[in-house]
């Protein structure tokens, strides 16, 4: 009897173990934005919803997705969050749209966001992000609207982003970026406004001539 009992405790110790991954590990869309959760403080609650045990995270506040429950939107803009962003967003293969503006938001922009081969829009401006523009967001040929305005960026402005030909709004005012900004390709349609109030930022470069950015910018 003792043996029964005990073979028959072990069968339910292997089934439940054969069952947890089922239950508790979402898919690798939810596990990028859990990510995210995980890494920023949220006083107001609005990642409340967000249920690492749930089957995908379209069922979670602010996320829109697709037919195809595919992560589409991510609409956290002026949510109070305080933290750092995460390089496990640029696995959200179909985000057209992330949107995480006016947050006190820390740290550096990941370069794996330009693998975010959807994004129509990055709107990121009124944080406290530093560090460069990666030159990696040049990958994303579907961009239209490049906001990464009000932050304390530094560095220059990656001469890649002209080859973005669908961007139709950019502004990188107000940071601490260096050097020149380019005026070729897709920056052609830009004016300075754009670029204003980066104290360290010389003018547009002087194609044809000497070009301001000799040294000094890091």
């Amino acid at each position: 009897m003792a043996i029964w009992t005990l073979l028959h405790l072990l069968y339910f110790v292997l089934l439940s173990a054969a069952l947890a991954p089922t239950l508790t590990t979402a898919n690798p869309e939810g596990d990028a934005l859990y990510a995210l959760r995980r890494a920023v403080k949220d006083p107001e609650n609005v990642l409340q919803s967000w249920d690492p045990t749930l089957v995908d995270p379209c069922t979670w506040f602010h996320v829109t997705c697709d037919g195809d429950n595919r992560v589409t939107r991510l609409d956290l803009g002026n949510a109070k969050l305080s933290g750092t962003l995460v390089p496990e967003l640029g696995k959200l293969e179909r985000l057209q749209y992330l949107e995480l503006y006016m947050n006190d938001l820390v740290g550096s922009i990941p370069g794996e966001l330009g693998g975010l081969n959807s994004l129509v829009s990055l709107d990121l401006y009124h944080n406290n992000l530093t560090g460069p523009i990666p030159a990696s967001l040049s990958k994303l040929s579907n961009l239209k609207f490049l906001r990464l305005n009000g932050n304390r960026l530094t560095g220059r402005i990656p001469r890649e982003l002209t080859k973005l030909k669908n961007l139709k709004i950019l502004d990188v005012s107000n940071n601490d970026l260096c050097g020149t900004f380019p005026t070729s390709g897709a920056f052609s349609k830009f004016s300075e406004e754009s670029f204003m109030n980066n104290t360290r930022l010389e003018g547009p470069e002087l194609m044809g001539f000497v070009r301001y950015d000799t040294g000094g910018c890091k």
